[in-house]
């Protein structure tokens, strides 16, 4: 634009040369403000960082610098407040915004012993909160340190066209020059003058602007567009990989179940009723720490009649018995009730069934079950819409694990597997797959860091996912919907759409142009215009990413 500008004005074009100058301004202007617009929507995150926390003490509060606050302090939030580190609550109840955190508009309900997450903003409650994490370790800054660094981590396509302007650039120049000094040297009635112009009209229209700003635009935007819905994408590099996916392979509990056991079903039978089949079986539970037994005192609640516990003996691999009041209680497998020489009819379930009986006689049946995430089957049918296989490798039985396969429709089912059987299975999927295309692990538990490492896309469900499996991931999911790998999936096409769009109208308008001002078809306003226009519309094209929210990225 500089040699464009000099050249028209020493050819004394002086309008042409002020075209140049005020026209380039402008397109300067449109790119600086889409960029400014879109560091700004990444910036606004910055604003779940607190400024203090109010660190409790014996007899006072203290407002404190967060990085002072260790783990295991109380600190209280008080309504209006942000949470300024990962807790758990101790006392109070209230609503947290999440939404910065998380994308879910709907306020989320937390009272004693809930653990809530740092970012978060303390609706109407007074909390006291028992600090788990320090305030480097915690959620709010792993995702501003993700967002931040996100950017760092180019796409092939950005690659590609840093790559494409360096080479581009110097060639179009020399050609430039060529085409202006090499006519006017070999043919005697060749003007000096027209054909300078046409070199200088050649340099205006070749300008790569609206490819080196629109491209890496257009993947910021992905990026926020992202974060907006609670995923956080480490890189654009990883935000273009999830366009070439085969194969999502998915860890069972946390990630498609919710990871804690509850009471899903009472049968009964005999005459007795669920409600006395329940809290005789939890009453009769009530000396035991098994997650079974927890999960019938939860279900059971407060008994409303007095039942006094008057014997109690647990039975090695298959349950207790148990004396309540006048009753004699068997909770336990079907081997316990075989043993006993009780009659029963076998029950079936996705989950584990507790058969109890009563005075030796079959009561019914309880089905603990790890429940399956409301939007699980959703997603697995999401991404069979988009061509993808799925598989599933737990550690957790084969009975168990089948059924949940079955019901949420995956192709593939590998269960009672240890953390190394994970890493071989996910190599062999590799050895499977195209080399051309790209294999997603999606997990939470510590024993899926090695996976997710493994994989060419590491997917972590950061809501309850560990601190090494967030780190060992490529994308964190910050909300505990497995739905939200195809919204990500979603983005990254859009994402792609509009950088080839991006790609496309760059090179095709310029290709035209350029062979105009080869030819003296084009004036110098009209290169102007060209290399403007063209860019305006990229960019205007590319931040089309900036506005885009959770709903369009759903439709």
């Amino acid at each position: 634009m500089t040699l464009a500008t000099i050249g028209a004005w020493m050819l004394g074009e002086y309008p042409e040369a002020v075209a140049v100058i005020v026209f380039y301004q402008l397109g300067e202007f449109l790119q600086e403000t889409a960029v400014k617009k879109s560091q700004a929507s990444i910036s606004a995150l910055m604003a779940i960082r607190p400024d203090y926390a109010n660190l409790k003490k014996s007899t006072s509060i203290k407002q404190v610098k967060p990085e002072e606050v260790q783990i295991g302090d109380l600190i209280m939030v008080k309504p209006g407040e942000r949470v300024p580190l990962d807790g758990k609550v101790i006392s109070g109840e209230s609503l947290l915004d999440t939404t910065a955190l998380t994308g879910e508009a709907l306020p989320q309900k937390v009272s004693k012993g809930d653990q809530i997450l740092s970012g978060s903003i303390n609706k109407n409650g007074l909390l006291t909160v028992k600090v788990t994490k320090k305030f480097a370790e915690g959620t709010m800054t792993r995702i501003l340190d993700l967002v931040q660094n996100a950017s760092r981590q180019k796409a092939p396509t950005e690659k590609f066209i840093t790559k494409f302007a360096k080479v581009y650039t110097p060639i179009v120049v020399l050609t430039a020059v060529a085409l202006a000094f090499i006519p006017p040297l070999i043919g005697s009635d060749a003007s000096w003058a027209e054909w300078i112009n046409r070199g200088l009209i050649f340099l205006v229209i070749a300008c790569p602007c609206a490819l080196v700003v629109s491209i890496p635009l257009t993947f910021f935007g992905g990026i926020k567009a992202a974060a907006q819905a609670g995923i956080l994408i480490k890189g654009s590099n990883y935000l273009e990989a999830l366009n070439d996916l085969q194969m999502v392979v998915f860890d069972k509990t946390g990630t498609l179940t919710k990871g804690n056991f509850k009471v899903t079903e009472i049968k009964t039978s005999n005459g007795f009723t669920a409600s006395e089949v329940l809290k005789l079986a939890a009453t009769a539970e009530s000396f035991s720490n098994h997650p079974a037994a927890v999960s019938l005192r939860v279900a059971n609640g407060q008994p409303d009649w007095p039942i006094k516990v008057v014997d109690y003996q647990e039975i090695s691999g298959q349950g207790i018995r148990a004396q309540l009041n006048d009753h004699q209680v068997l909770v336990g497998n079907e081997k316990l009730l075989v043993s006993q020489g009780i009659k029963f009819s076998q029950q079936s379930g996705v989950g584990t069934i507790i058969y109890v009986a009563i005075d030796r006689s079959f009561a019914g049946s309880i089905l603990i079950a790890d429940e399956i995430k409301p939007d699980s089957q959703q997603a697995i049918k999401s991404l069979k819409r988009f061509g993808l296989k799925t598989a599933l490798l737990t550690g957790d039985k084969h009975q168990v694990a089948d059924q949940v396969g079955k019901f949420l429709g995956i192709e593939r089912v590998f269960a009672e597997l240890l953390p190394a059987q994970k890493v071989a299975k996910m190599q062999e999927f590799n050895q499977q797959k195209s080399s051309k295309k790209n294999l997603a692990f999606v997990g939470d538990g510590i024993n899926d860091a090695p996976v997710l490492a493994q994989a060419d896309l590491g997917i972590a469900m950061g809501a309850k996912a560990t601190d090494a499996a967030i780190e060992a991931a490529d994308l964190v999911i910050m909300t505990d919907e497995p739905t939200k790998v195809t919204s990500a999936i979603k983005i990254a096409k859009k994402t792609r759409q509009i950088a080839m769009q991006n790609i496309a109208l760059a090179l095709g308008v310029k290709a035209i142009f350029l062979l105009l001002g080869a030819l003296g078809l084009a004036t110098m306003w009209q290169a102007v215009f060209a290399d403007v226009g063209v860019t305006f519309l990229a960019v205007a094209n590319a931040a089309r990413m900036m506005i885009t929210d959770y709903a369009v990225v759903n439709n």
